[in-house]
């Protein structure tokens, strides 16, 4: 099949301060073998030169089409955008810290088209997750997969899509964190068969100035709600998920109650912040959903802040003191 046959795949690129990784990002995307291509790139209002950088390269290829925000909305509004702009038959996503091997999309698109698939998604590399051989899922075993975090990644990219349901299905604007779980559980819902290979094809770059490696915030707890829609609507359509989704949402408030131990600045705000975890990992806990945390110590934090905010706290700044003792030993 010649190239001009085949279906237009929209990439979207939310763009966001990223000038030092930006052109490893583009030069990756621009240089795939499948190369009918629309590439949509949203700069959030970057205040360092990755919008420049992404002028540049609109330049030289035609292909690109640059969209500069104003004030900075987020990624969901920027991937938003990109999705109300996009053309083709065909969706991808690729964060633009990130890299993606040449052939990723080629790939993508002929698993799709080979297993009559709705979504196509590949392995990654630079993230946590259990992988498994290739295999292609009705809607209830994908939104399994969803719920476990296994073979296929949590997040928009590494993954090919039919636009329809994409574009019926955008982000949601007021939520932060965890945003890209509820957005691919909504487009799950509306699809008939994901396919999936486990070729690591996409490249996760961690970022220290990232959203995921900061402290807790009010943006960051937007995460919560997302646990409480998921929980609400898989007990009425998809019920076998329920304690995995739960887990996912017992480690969310974990893992944030121990960040803000860490990186508050006062004891009155890392509380508040404790309370707020403490009451809807109440709302979450069941002990089918405990045993499913992947290790003892979350377990051990988790059923910490089940019991209350204090024995959590408490436990917690006898470890903190622990672990300066012995930083300060080495």
């Amino acid at each position: 099949m010649l190239e001009r046959d085949k279906p237009v795949i929209s990439v979207i690129v939310p763009v966001y301060n990223v000038e030092s990784c930006v052109k490893l990002c583009l030069d990756s995307i621009t240089a795939q073998t499948y190369e009918n291509l629309e590439i949509v790139i949203v700069d959030d209002a970057s205040t360092d030169h990755s919008g420049s950088i992404c002028d540049a390269y609109a330049l030289e290829d035609k292909r690109l089409l640059v969209v500069h925000f104003s004030v900075n909305r987020g990624p969901s509004a920027a991937r938003n955008e990109g999705i109300k702009r996009a053309s083709g038959e065909l969706l991808s996503f690729i964060d633009a810290d990130d890299y993606v091997e040449p052939d990723m999309l080629e790939k993508l698109y002929l698993n799709l088209k080979e297993n009559k698939a709705d979504i196509s998604a590949c392995g990654a590399d630079g993230i946590k997750i259990t992988d498994g051989p290739a295999d292609s899922y009705s809607r209830a075993e994908a939104v399994g997969c969803l719920a476990k975090g296994t073979p296929f990644n949590l997040v928009p990219w590494g993954k090919l899509y039919m636009v329809g349901p994409v574009k019926k299905h955008l982000f949601d604007e007021g939520i932060f964190f965890s945003e890209d779980l509820l957005f691919l559980y909504n487009v799950l819902k509306d699809i008939e068969r994901v396919s999936y290979i486990p070729d690591k094809l996409y490249h996760y770059v961690c970022r220290e100035g990232s959203q995921v490696h900061s402290g807790v915030s009010e943006r960051k707890c937007t995460a919560l709600l997302v646990y409480d829609i998921l929980c609400q609507d898989a007990r009425n359509n998809f019920p076998e998920t329920v304690p995995d989704f739960q887990q996912q949402a017992l480690d969310v408030d974990s893992r944030q109650a121990m960040i803000a131990v860490e990186s508050s600045k006062s004891t009155r705000e890392a509380f508040a912040y404790i309370k707020r975890f403490s009451k809807h990992i109440r709302r979450h806990f069941t002990w089918k959903s405990w045993r499913l945390c992947p290790d003892k110590k979350s377990r051990v934090a988790t059923l910490l802040l089940y019991m209350s905010p204090e024995a959590f706290w408490g436990t917690a700044m006898v470890y903190k003191q622990i672990k300066r003792l012995k930083d300060r030993k080495k």
